[in-house]
């Protein structure tokens, strides 16, 4: 990709230079957007994160889908656009760099589009990530307080539990667990800084209660930072936290979530654990009340206060029933992809109470802080999320706290792309 610089003068988009000739990759090796943005102050820069477990409802990560040049997941498309369309578009619209809104209502009515599928969702959120950091630097102050200010949220600021994605499955592993994420929650740290030592002294005591079990191999990290053992199936993977746990020291300071992603399982109506056995057993694959089922006895046997996608992002009727029956935190992340329309939808239905915040399943910085709110209006939780494929980038470390949300994920402690978020956040306190 080619990075685009836009040139600011008095706050107003006047001009853009052409494009220097460069190329980064996210965390998983495959190209993205990034994009630098000039002002009076400085150069101010955003590159954008990928999913791999993605909603089909999401905004459209636009690649070009050339196989023989890095594997389809080119985005000189993407680059173009905001080369050829969005940069010209912007200039002399007199739209100064401070005004959020009225840039990410431009670019959502030049793509035209429900999901932002002409210009690519990754072009649109790179420049609507850019120019928040650029006008945090023309007021001069820290990217969360210009979030905040867009919000509406006035100190004193909560630091949120980060919530540390440790054991792996799903489609971020390829061991035989079907649930995707298993997560320790330092709920009972007083301090962000607390809850840093105890997620990382118990992750790695976690290491070597898996090293003993399984061996070194089963140590090796993967997308995320999270070990990937050969277990058996998820009452296997809550033990091995739950002893870890204990052995830290940290009982009933740490709780446990869930990212299930169960979507990546479903088929034909029902949901198949063992969905990566291509010789899968269609006899054995359960409907939503028996999966249901399943998660009222992990909730009973295990600390466990979150649980994330445990159903299809269209199965409706189990999500809502699931929701009745339990008083912890239901987490919709492809059922709702931070999109306002999809939540209000989750409200009417009473299918969820907590949203997964990812600003690229919508596209802008706007976007995603009415996303936040019309989730907290209504009394839910809100986690911010990073994405599997991610860069240095710490734009959402500075968004949790600007809205208060009180809760974020973005890996394990381990993996700088991971731990930039955490230390951006240790700065903040």
């Amino acid at each position: 990709m080619r990075i685009i610089i836009l040139l600011f003068e008095d706050d107003q988009i006047l001009t853009f230079s052409p494009s220097v000739e460069k190329q980064i990759f996210d965390s998983r090796g495959n190209p993205t957007v990034e994009v630098d943005l000039w002002t009076q102050k400085g150069r101010f820069r955003a590159a954008v994160p990928s999913g791999a477990s993605t909603g089909i409802h999401e905004a459209v990560e636009l690649r070009d889908g050339v196989k023989t040049e890095y594997v389809g997941k080119g985005v000189s498309k993407a680059v173009a656009n905001v080369n050829d369309i969005i940069a010209p578009g912007l200039i002399g619209t007199g739209i100064t760099v401070t005004q959020q809104k009225e840039i990410d209502d431009y670019l959502i009515k030049l793509d035209g589009t429900p999901n932002k599928g002409k210009l690519g969702a990754n072009a649109i959120l790179g420049v609507s990530m850019a120019v928040a950091e650029a006008a945090a630097g023309e007021k001069g102050v820290p990217l969360y307080q210009h979030l905040a200010d867009l919000a509406g949220v006035k100190a004193p600021f909560v630091l949120p539990t980060p919530c540390f994605n440790v054991i792996n499955g799903g489609s971020h592993a390829g061991n035989k667990l079907a649930f995707q994420e298993f997560m320790l929650c330092p709920t009972g740290a007083t301090s962000f800084t607390e809850a840093m030592k105890i997620g990382t002294e118990t992750y790695h005591t976690l290491k070597k209660v898996i090293n003993a079990k399984y061996g070194i191999d089963a140590t090796n990290v993967g997308d995320e930072g999270g070990f990937a053992p050969n277990v058996s199936g998820a009452e296997e993977s809550l033990d091995l936290l739950t002893e870890a746990i204990k052995k830290a020291g940290y009982e009933g300071k740490i709780h446990i979530a869930l990212d299930v992603a169960s979507s990546e399982f479903y088929k034909d109506g029902k949901y198949d654990l063992d969905f990566k056995n291509p010789n899968s057993d269609p006899s054995k694959w359960i409907t939503g009340k028996e999966l249901a089922d399943i998660y009222l006895g992990y909730i009973k046997k295990y600390p466990i206060i979150s649980v994330e996608d445990p159903f299809d992002q269209d199965d409706w009727e189990a999500w809502s029933h699931l929701v009745k029956e339990v008083k912890i935190q239901i987490v919709g992340d492809d059922l709702t992809v931070t999109n306002p329309l999809r939540i209000k939808t989750a409200i009417e239905k009473k299918a969820c109470n907590g949203l997964l915040l990812k600003v690229n399943q919508i596209g802008t910085i706007s976007e995603s802080i009415q996303a936040a709110q019309l989730c907290q209006g209504d009394g839910w939780g809100v986690m911010v999320s990073h994405r599997s494929g991610e860069t240095e980038n710490t734009l959402i470390a500075d968004l949790v706290v600007a809205l208060g949300t009180g809760q974020i994920k973005t890996g394990a402690p381990a993996r700088s792309e991971r731990v930039a978020k955490y230390n951006q956040l240790l700065r903040i306190e």
